[in-house]
C-alpha cells in the first residue's frame, strides 16, 4: 500500500517539473515574440512617417545642365519625420544605375530636412558620358519611400 502512494507521488512531482518546464518555455518565447513585434512597430513607423516628392519641373531646363552633365532635383520632405540634410540614406537610380556621386544640401539654411523643407540633389551620372537625347529617370529612395521622376533632354 505505501508502495502505491510512493509511486503516486513520484509521479505527481514529475507532472509538478514537466508543467513548470513547459510554462517557462511558454514565457520565453512570449516574450521574444513582443519584443520582435515592438522592434518592428518602430522601424515600420518610421517608414511611415517618411514621404517625399521631386518637386523639380520635369519640362525645364533646368534638370538636367548639359555644360556640367549633372541632374540637379529639388526634393521635398512631405512626410512627418525629420530626415538627414545631408542625403545620409538615399539611394539614387538614373536609367536604372545605381549613383553613387550624389550632393544632397538643404535649399534652407539649415542642417536638417523637417517636414516642408526642401533639399536640392546634384546628381553627377556615374558613366561620365552625361545623358544621351531622349527620356529619363531618376528614383530617389529614403527609408523604403521611392519616388520617381521622367523628364526628357
Amino acid at each position: 500500500m505505501a508502495s502505491v502512494s510512493v509511486s503516486h507521488m513520484i509521479l505527481f512531482i514529475a507532472s509538478i517539473i514537466i508543467a513548470a518546464s513547459v510554462a517557462g518555455v511558454f514565457t520565453d518565447s512570449i516574450s521574444r515574440v513582443s519584443q520582435a513585434i515592438e522592434d518592428r512597430g518602430g522601424s515600420l513607423s518610421e517608414k511611415v512617417r517618411t514621404d517625399i516628392q521631386v518637386i523639380s519641373d520635369s519640362g525645364s531646363t533646368a534638370v538636367y545642365d548639359e555644360e556640367t552633365q549633372n541632374i540637379t532635383l529639388h526634393i521635398k520632405n512631405t512626410g512627418s519625420a525629420t530626415l538627414p540634410a545631408n542625403g545620409d540614406g538615399m539611394d539614387v537610380f538614373v536609367d536604372g544605375e545605381y549613383e553613387t556621386d550624389v550632393t544632397v544640401t538643404p535649399v534652407e539654411d539649415t542642417d536638417t530636412w523637417r517636414p516642408g523643407g526642401v533639399v536640392r540633389a546634384e546628381i553627377e551620372p556615374n558613366d561620365g558620358g552625361g545623358l544621351t537625347t531622349g527620356d529619363h529617370r531618376v528614383k530617389v529612395i529614403i527609408n523604403e519611400d521611392e519616388e520617381v521622376f521622367e523628364f526628357r533632354v
